[in-house]
Formats: C-alpha cells, sequence, structure tokens
C-alpha cells in the first residue's frame, strides 16, 4: 500500500496552505491531493464528498474538524482506507448543558463577527488561541493563516460551524479502526489538548501517538519538519 494516493483533509475554513509546508518533506512515492469540503454543512455530507471523488483505495490524512471528517469516512466505507492519520482534532460529540451552550456561544459569537466585521477581522481572533504563544508575532505565519480563512466566506463559516455544533460520536469508529493510525498533536494544543489525543490512542488499535513539542492547534504550519517526519513513520507503516 507504500504507493496508495494519499488525500489530506483540512479543517473548519483551511485548505491546502495547512498541508503545504509539509510537503518537501514527505517520502514522494504517496500522490498527495486535499480535499475542498464546499459548501457542505454536516460531517457526514463532507465524507460523502470525499468518496465520491476518491480514488477506489487511498490513505487518508485530515487535520482538526478534517480528522472528524476521516472518521466519518471510516464509518461510511473502512473497506476502502489503507491508513488514517488524525491530527490536532477530537472524537467526542458536543456536550451537553452548561458546557455545550457555551461552546455553541463562543462559536456563534465568531460567526456574529465574521458576517458584521468581515472574515479576516475574525480570523484574526480565532487565531489567538490556535497557535503556540510564541508565534502570535511570528507575522508571515499569521498572515498566510489570514489569508487562507479570507479565501472563505462567512456563510461557508455558518455552514462548518454547524457541522461541528452537530457532529457525531466517534468512540466506536476508532475502536474499529485496522489501519495504521497516527493520532498527532501539538503540545500546546490548547482546543483539542494532548490529553485528548491520548484517549483517543488507548481507544484506537494499531495506532502510535505523537506529540509536538512547541506547537499549538495549527501545528502542521507551526512545525511542519517535525510533523511531516512523525507522518512519514506512519507512511512507511502503511507501506
Amino acid at each position: 500500500m507504500g504507493s496508495l494516493p494519499l488525500l489530506l483533509v483540512p479543517g473548519l475554513m483551511c485548505d491546502h496552505t495547512v498541508w503545504d509546508p509539509l510537503l518537501p518533506y514527505m517520502p514522494s512515492q504517496n500522490a498527495c491531493r486535499v480535499v475542498d469540503h464546499g459548501d457542505a454543512d454536516s460531517l457526514v455530507q463532507m465524507a460523502v464528498q470525499l468518496l465520491q471523488h476518491a480514488p477506489p483505495k487511498f490513505l487518508l490524512a485530515g487535520h482538526s474538524m478534517g480528522a472528524r471528517v476521516v472518521l466519518e469516512v471510516l464509518r461510511l466505507a473502512p473497506e476502502r482506507i489503507g491508513g488514517v492519520a488524525l491530527l490536532d482534532t477530537g472524537y467526542l460529540p458536543k456536550q451537553s448543558g452548561p458546557a455545550g451552550e457555551e461552546e455553541i456561544r463562543k462559536r456563534l459569537r465568531l460567526l456574529d463577527m465574521a458576517q458584521a466585521e468581515g472574515v479576516r477581522v475574525m480570523a484574526g481572533e480565532w487565531v489567538q488561541g490556535m497557535v503556540h504563544p510564541d508565534r502570535l508575532n511570528d507575522l508571515e505565519l499569521m498572515e498566510r493563516i489570514l489569508v487562507m480563512f479570507e479565501r472563505k466566506s462567512a456563510d461557508i463559516f455558518a455552514k462548518q460551524i454547524h457541522a461541528l455544533i452537530h457532529r457525531p460520536d466517534a468512540t466506536e469508529v476508532l475502536k474499529s479502526i485496522h489501519v495504521p493510525t497516527l493520532i498527532l498533536c501539538g503540545q500546546q494544543d490548547t482546543w483539542s489538548p494532548s490529553t485528548q489525543h491520548e484517549a483517543m490512542h488507548l481507544l484506537t488499535p494499531h495506532s502510535a501517538l505523537e506529540v509536538i513539542a512547541d506547537a499549538g492547534h495549527m501545528a502542521p504550519m507551526e512545525k511542519p519538519h517535525e510533523v511531516a517526519v512523525a507522518m512519514s513513520r506512519w507512511l512507511a507503516r502503511c507501506a
């Protein structure tokens, strides 16, 4: 399976910009293609779209919301997937009660900002908790993230927020994975912390856990070489 194509699945309001920094360090035998979610408003719809345009068998890596899409692809068509990498993500549904209500409040506040003041303004607020604190003054990195978000509209943001608020529980999917699996996060990822990834690792057979030092939620952009090395080890296991 070493020559299987690798589909790269971006997260909320993200695109190829998240994955591009990794490519110079990745093995050349796996042809890479970045998925686009279009105007889908559910994780299942994103997964169905991916499968409609995917080759018969492939490897799959997802970041953040994209990794949740990967889990839905696994739920729908596990026989088509030769290996999975889940980066800076989660697997549980929205919590009930006050915790879930607070998540909705935070997400809708950002949506209101995007609609009233523009996506770039919203992204400037969003990114504050999404990278290692030391990278907030990295103007080149910050600009790449802001421009990436600007390429998508507030309407797309609303649909992807809807998808995340209504995300399904993927616990049983993790337990059912029987292909080489990488579970990776930035050590300073406060949105999807390392403890969450440790729990995913314990649930998932054949999984390896990698924690990237000095990186936050946007680990592939913050520490591309280190993430690519971890992914290369995973790809070797898929061969």
